[in-house]
């Protein structure tokens, strides 16, 4: 079982390194701890959190996923390369995709609640 444990440790180095050096990880750390005051604020239903905490789930690991391959294709070349330039840009958007539906269903949650 050792190498099994071993692996969360490696797993939350990588999230431990990505909230203390990447600046879009700490805005969604930001924003996050938004949703929450206010969905405390508000008192969102069980299913409203859980919508929620997916969301923002959702958000932080995919931007550690958009860290790792932004690594992965700096570590491949040092060199301008279409490929790796669509790479680094396909994984922002899809930062970016999530970000926005989930700004969408943020704003079906909360605006009714402030109205």
């Amino acid at each position: 079982m050792h190498p099994f444990f071993k692996s969360f440790h490696y797993a939350l180095k990588g999230i431990q390194h990505g909230f203390s050096a990447e600046r879009n990880m700490k805005f969604h750390c930001i924003a996050a701890l938004g949703v929450i005051f206010g969905g405390v604020l508000t008192g969102l239903s069980k299913l409203e959190w859980l919508t929620i905490i997916i969301l923002i789930g959702g958000m932080i690991a995919l931007e550690l996923m958009n860290t790792a391959i932004e690594r992965t294709v700096d570590l491949v070349t040092d060199d301008f390369h279409p490929l790796a330039k669509q790479a680094k840009d396909l994984a922002s958007g899809a930062v970016l995709v999530f970000a926005i539906c989930s700004a969408i269903i943020a704003m079906i949650i909360f605006i009714p609640k402030w109205l």
